[in-house]
């Protein structure tokens, strides 16, 4: 602890999300350090706010209290926790690493007993929401944690979220991420097949929203994913192809290790599959409806508003 009687504060992986929450902890009075990130801008600023900068993982752990994790999946998690010049390698004992990342919870439960073997607590807290809700330290997370550990991480993880479900022991947070995020990309999926189809149809964007737009059927999902094709606004949902896709692939590996049935979640996956393969994979979710739309002959939704 410093002389603030605050835990020192580890950040790893401050792009679209990360740079957002880092913010609102350093802001909120926790002392901060980030790990050089290859988005300098991030960095740059952080350190404006106070924060100081680490070179490795296991730099950062030896000066940490609570380390956060948000990078884009399991072998990055694995990359920053094991080895000479990872986390574990420079972490003392009694520190928390908190996993933000959508992470596959087979390697979540390995790094958890690897952490536990050190004396140190693993966490899985993945994200819910968008870069904005980021920045203003509004996000959805879903802990998994032993009930003290949650007790000691709760404070810090409010400073960037606005709601917080702790659901029980490590692992189960990775898994409802994968499940919550299953029911997202599904949406996407079926949202842009079902405007694909209507603009064959004839009917426009624009009919399509003001039917979707104002029924039963609107969610925030769709507020944020419509945007793109309806105003041509890229910023409104900015998760990409290859992000979802990953998170498909997890969640199959998560079904079939269960024995579950999964046709629908199947089907999802390759629509995300099928645009990643196609060189698109950094594009972002709504433009699944630009793709689906090809496939169906008919032109990108910004042809209707030229």
């Amino acid at each position: 602890m410093t002389e603030t009687n605050k835990p020192t504060i580890g950040f790893i992986g401050v792009g679209l999300m990360g740079a957002g929450m880092a913010k609102n902890l350093v802001t909120k009075g926790y002392p901060l350090v980030v790990m050089g990130h290859r988005k300098r801008e991030a960095v740059e600023r952080l350190k404006a706010l106070g924060a100081r900068e680490a070179a490795t993982p296991r730099e950062l752990a030896a000066l940490c209290d609570i380390v956060h994790l948000c990078v884009t999946g399991s072998p990055e998690v694995e990359a920053s926790v094991r080895g000479e010049n990872g986390l574990l390698a420079g972490a003392k004992p009694g520190a928390v690493i908190i996993d933000c990342s959508t992470s596959n919870p087979v390697s979540t439960l390995a790094l958890a007993a690897e952490c536990a073997a050190r004396g140190v607590q693993f966490v899985d807290a993945p994200l819910s929401r968008t870069p904005k809700e980021a920045e203003a330290g509004t996000l959805d997370t879903m802990i998994g944690a032993a009930p003290e550990v949650f007790a000691r991480i709760e404070p810090v993880v409010r400073c960037w979220a606005g709601n917080v479900v702790h659901l029980g022991p490590v692992g189960l947070g990775h898994k409802m991420k994968l499940i919550n995020n299953f029911v997202g990309m599904g949406y996407a999926a079926l949202y842009a097949e079902a405007l694909a189809i209507a603009r064959k149809a004839g009917l426009s964007v624009q009919q399509f929203h003001s039917v979707v737009g104002s029924g039963r059927m609107r969610s925030p999902f769709y507020d944020t994913f419509i945007q793109w094709s309806l105003a041509g606004d890229e910023n409104a949902h900015r998760f990409t192809i290859a992000n979802g896709h990953k998170d498909m692939r997890y969640m199959a590996a998560m079904a079939g290790e269960l024995g579950a049935v999964n046709p629908l979640q199947a089907a999802v996956r390759n629509s995300f599959a099928a645009m990643e393969a196609a060189g698109q994979g950094e594009r972002y979710v709504p433009m699944l409806a630009d793709f689906i739309a090809a496939m169906n002959g008919v032109p990108p939704a910004a042809a209707e508003r030229s």
